[in-house]
């Protein structure tokens, strides 16, 4: 099997996978944190919960700007294969090609700071890098197939990955509320949970205590009511359903 095949395949079984990337993040994160106790007494200064939360937030914002003017037909959550019925050239795709991946990156971050290891943080994002490049590689495949020259022609002007930040095209697309928050309230939830969980061993590993700061209190306890108020709202009525997206 040639390279360039091999990575294509690679990169579409991953794609099908990566939901379950968070799930190995979390006992991975977990060692570190009962095992490395001398680099995790200044992550739990407020300061720097809310520094590692704006990171994180950053990503959910870079995701939010896809979703919101994001087309029906185009892969999202899906797990099941690439979709792509129409070529997305405007908004932030004129910026970075997979601007998706750049959110979730920054969700990651915010994460893996608030962990308190550096080298834990520049391994996994070594591993996130080799992940996603297998996935941005089926994707971009996948595409060239699809719209062969004007794929190509847009790749050959827009970043993979580090956007540029000059060049924004307007999407014709009228920003959908109501898409981006049946689509990601699970996301923003799991963020928020997942900080409370880094919290609770911090304050276990220093302090014998499984009790999370009051900051990580007042946080779940929000995310939560959103995260049920939404998740009511999107399957029992029909107030965030958006026609055609």
């Amino acid at each position: 099997m040639s390279l360039s095949r091999d990575f294509k395949n690679t990169g579409n079984w991953l794609f099908n996978k990566r939901s379950y990337v968070p799930v190995i993040l979390y006992p991975a994160a977990t060692l570190v944190l009962l095992l490395d106790k001398q680099t995790i007494t200044d992550s739990l200064e407020l300061s720097w919960s809310i520094a590692c939360l704006s990171v994180s937030m950053l990503g959910l914002l870079i995701r939010i700007l896809v979703i919101g003017f994001t087309p029906k037909g185009t892969s999202g959550r899906n797990t099941k294969g690439q979709v792509a019925d129409t070529l997305n050239t405007k908004g932030i795709y004129s910026l970075v090609r997979h601007p998706l991946y750049l959110g979730n990156y920054f969700m990651w971050l915010g994460l893996l700071l608030y962990v308190g290891n550096f080298w834990f943080a520049g391994i996994v994002t070594l591993l996130f890098w080799i992940y996603y490049e297998r996935i941005m590689y089926a994707e971009e495949s996948f595409l060239i197939e699809k719209f062969g020259e004007k794929y190509k022609d847009w790749a050959s002007k827009t970043p993979a990955f580090f956007p540029r930040l000059w060049g924004w095209k307007k999407t014709p697309l009228q920003f959908s509320a109501k898409n981006v928050l049946k689509r990601e309230y699970n996301g923003f939830f799991a963020t928020i949970l997942s900080f409370t969980y880094l919290d609770i061993l911090h304050n276990y590993t220093n302090y014998q205590s499984i009790m999370p700061d009051p900051f990580w209190v007042y946080a779940i306890a929000i995310a939560f009511v959103i995260f049920i108020t939404l998740r009511s709202l999107k399957h029992y009525t029909r107030i965030l359903h958006v026609d055609g997206r």
